[in-house]
């Protein structure tokens, strides 16, 4: 049985965009056909309040659907090995949004919720108040519901506040 999964790609180091060519020829291999990918955006680091840091390079971000036979851990698993060959190690970031060659979040999987203690919890706990993943989601599939809140990518990006970002649709 195939499943749509959504992911979310960011990148900040090194070459976002062939990073992302990269993931997506391995992503194909590993765990099924994109059957849809939306244009590269680029945003501001967000700044975690504890890093020491206060400028870090922009992201690249992306949202990619694919079509998958995999459950949701076996999917994380593809995407953390993923990570992995492209240069990312998990172990060593300390602080969240820390700069990084490849961030690949599983977003949601069809309707699948699944909640804490759960990995990977689904949808992705942070998803609707990100605008670099509901504005290149709402791109490809602005009538995607969240499974959770009951509303749609269009609706969730819409009521953010301070993002330069409106939902066009598919286009």
């Amino acid at each position: 049985m195939s499943r749509r999964a959504i992911v979310a790609l960011g990148a900040n180091l090194g070459d976002p965009p062939r990073s992302f060519e990269t993931a997506l020829a391995l992503l194909a291999e590993e765990a099924g056909p994109i059957l849809a990918r939306s244009r590269w955006i680029t945003t501001p680091a967000l700044v975690h309040p504890l890093d020491p840091v206060r400028e870090h390079p922009p992201y690249l971000n992306g949202v990619v659907i694919l079509s998958t036979p995999l459950g949701a851990e076996a999917l994380l698993a593809v995407l953390h090995g993923i990570e992995r060959a492209l240069g990312r190690d998990r172990n060593r970031e300390l602080l969240p949004w820390q700069p990084r060659v490849l961030d690949l979040d599983l977003i949601a999987l069809d309707d699948e919720v699944r909640l804490p203690p759960a990995r990977p919890v689904l949808p992705h706990p942070r998803m609707h108040e990100r605008d670099f993943v509901l504005a290149p989601l709402c791109e490809l599939w602005p009538d995607w519901r969240h499974p959770l809140l009951g509303r749609t990518a269009g609706e969730l990006l819409a009521a953010l506040s301070n993002t330069p970002y409106a939902c066009a649709g598919p286009g």
